[in-house]
């Protein structure tokens, strides 16, 4: 527990005893004080009671009014107070005389109930709510005032020994040529004083998500050895109005005391959004927008203070903010290409125990478009994995398993497939790896299986590039739609009946097909027309058509007629190897996965 949360529990410690004491006080005064100004409790009494009360020598003093008799009794020192009715009794005067009753006033006078309740109820309640009302609000302004450290927004990391360099980050070798003279110019200010050069006051980090911004940012600090200022965008997000504009000023005034050093703005999207004429435009987060514009290009110079930011959405945020003088520069932080992910691979592979004849190639290669953390994820899931099985080593088979967990999901152990469905299936499988293997420039096969997975599906076909593809062609777009609708087109041509199988062929194939007609122009009938916006950069999502509700049937045709194509293109093929197809779901069918090989030396023999 550190010092903060140790003050904070002795605050609330003493609001308890504080709060606890007082209405004692409250209870004490009610028992004691209020009894006494309202008056004496009298007790309602017979006539009788009251004579016999006389006899017995107990009344000490008499009150006789018109209506009726108000007496005081004293038992062995224990005072009480009586009321009865008055009664015509000529005898009582001479019975009280006898007796050496007192004749007097008994009682007080009668009780001013509004001054005792404002005594005894509302004053000290009203002092209790005012005093822990000056409390609440003291200890919400030193809560404020210590913001920075109660929620981490300003940590100061200093350099270790085990700090992080730019040998821990791998797959990322143009981001970090690009950071590399940032590095330089913390580490030597003076070479670049003497020509005249600056330092960018602004660099922002921009990339899908898991391809290691913050990992470059924490790097560029260990690098240049420098204080290392860390915080998320959503910390400067407050309820208080006002408070996420003080929290920027107050993390440049703590970063200026450190300078030279870096301040890392992690996910700035959330304060740094584009701003708007709107009505309902929050005013609060413009606000901080505001404050961290004039702290990166205001009228005092942040000398020494770099300012890094991470994003996956650049395409949001506000034009002032990415403007030269405040961020400078913008850089790209894209997925690894395939050297990339072999060096990515290897760089955690260091912090597991690995055999010794690994193929990473292959690895890099079945994990195509994967991010840094995916690949990191797929080596930590082959460890598990190894340990399940016993192993003290993770071995090639636990990654390529790993890769298909992360693909596919887990094994079903229990799923049971009847024997007509398992032979659906098989045709199924079968029908996308030979669409693949008879085409030209088409991902070779590498592994079939018609085990299910907890993802849903009843079997997969896997296919591994030998390399990376930059660009894709119209011929690689229709051979994939083609291999989509191959599972159909078995089941078509054996079964003559359609299933629920092809159903995330059919929304893979439609996707390709309308991105053919919308976004690529690889139709005749559109030639090189834009008919679709929309989507994020690096998050994707779903992109809206931009044209007119007549283009949009003819786009729903056009796009229907490529997937007619390819589908007519996929059962042509198997009925030319409609031979091969039964070989090879009976052999799948028996041994329920295949390699690659094994498919290719059936199909080839």
């Amino acid at each position: 527990m550190n010092e903060n949360e140790k003050k904070q529990e002795r605050s609330v410690r003493l609001m308890i005893y504080y709060y606890v004491i007082a209405i004692s006080i409250v209870l004490l005064i009610n028992w004691f004080l209020f009894p006494a100004l309202t008056g004496t409790k009298v007790v309602e009494a017979e006539y009788s009671q009251f004579l016999q009360q006389i006899d017995d020598n107990q009344v000490s003093m008499v009150e006789i009014q018109n209506d009726h008799i108000s007496y005081i009794t004293d038992i062995d020192g224990s005072v009480s107070y009586y009321r009865t009715d008055f009664t015509d009794d000529p005898e009582l005067l001479q019975v009280l005389k006898s007796q050496n009753v007192e004749f007097g006033q008994v009682g007080r006078r009668k009780p001013d109930y509004f001054v005792s309740i404002i005594i005894c109820y509302i004053l000290p309640i009203s002092i209790i709510l005012v005093d822990g009302f000056r409390k609440k609000n003291k200890t919400k302004d030193s809560e404020l005032s210590s913001a920075d450290e109660k929620s981490g927004m300003s940590k100061i990391h200093v350099t270790t020994t085990s700090k992080t360099t730019f040998d821990d980050v791998a797959g990322q070798d143009e981001a970090k040529e690009s950071l590399t003279e940032i590095v330089d110019y913390l580490s030597n200010p003076e070479k670049y004083a003497e020509i005249g050069a600056k330092c960018p006051k602004g660099i922002l980090l921009v990339g899908p998500p898991g391809t290691g911004k913050t990992l470059l940012a924490k790097a560029v600090a260990g690098e240049a050895n420098v204080p290392f200022f860390a915080s998320s965008g959503s910390e400067f997000v407050e309820m208080y109005v006002g408070r996420g504009a003080a929290r920027v000023r107050e993390l440049f005034e703590k970063a200026k005391k450190k300078a030279p050093c870096i301040v890392f703005i992690d996910e700035i999207d959330t304060v740094g959004k584009k701003r708007n004429s709107s009505l309902n435009s929050n005013e609060e987060r413009e606000q901080t927008l505001n404050q961290l514009l004039t702290e990166m290009d205001g009228f005092e110079d942040n000398k020494g203070v770099l300012i890094l930011a991470a994003t996956n959405r650049p395409e949001t945020l506000d034009a002032a903010l990415l403007r030269p003088g405040r961020f400078d520069r913008q850089v790209r932080v894209e997925l690894p290409d395939m050297e990339g992910r072999i060096s990515i691979l290897k760089v955690h592979a260091k912090d597991y125990k690995m055999e010794e004849n690994i193929d990473y190639n292959l690895i890099a290669r079945a994990t195509s478009g994967a991010s840094g953390a995916q690949l990191a994820n797929i080596v930590n899931e082959g460890a598990l994995r190894a340990v399940r099985m016993g192993r003290a080593k993770v071995s090639h088979a636990d990654l390529e398993e790993s890769i298909e967990v992360v693909i596919a999901g887990e094994q079903k152990k229990n799923a049971i497939l009847s024997l007509q469905e398992k032979k659906i299936v098989s045709y199924h499988e079968i029908g996308h790896a030979i669409l693949a293997a008879k085409q030209t420039n088409s991902a070779p096969v590498h592994k079939i299986t018609i085990i299910p997975r907890t993802s849903g599906a009843l079997g997969y076909t896997m296919q591994v590039e030998t390399r990376d593809k930059s660009l894709l062609t119209k011929t690689d777009a229709m051979n994939k739609i083609a291999t989509y609708c191959g599972g159909r087109a078995a089941e078509e041509l054996v079964f003559g009946e359609y299933t629920t199988g092809a159903s995330n062929d059919i929304e893979q194939a439609t996707k390709i097909a309308r991105a053919m007609v919308t976004k690529y122009g690889m139709t005749d009938k559109f030639d090189m027309m834009a008919l679709e916006t929309g989507g994020s950069q690096y998050l994707g999502g779903d992109s809206q058509l931009s044209c007119s509700p007549e283009t949009a049937q003819l786009v729903d045709r056009e796009s229907l007629s490529i997937i007619k194509e390819a589908h007519a293109k996929a059962a042509k093929i198997l009925k030319d190897n409609e031979k091969k197809l039964h070989e090879l779901a009976d052999y799948l069918f028996e041994k329920e996965t295949i390699t690659g090989e094994q498919f290719m030396e059936i199909l080839q023999a």
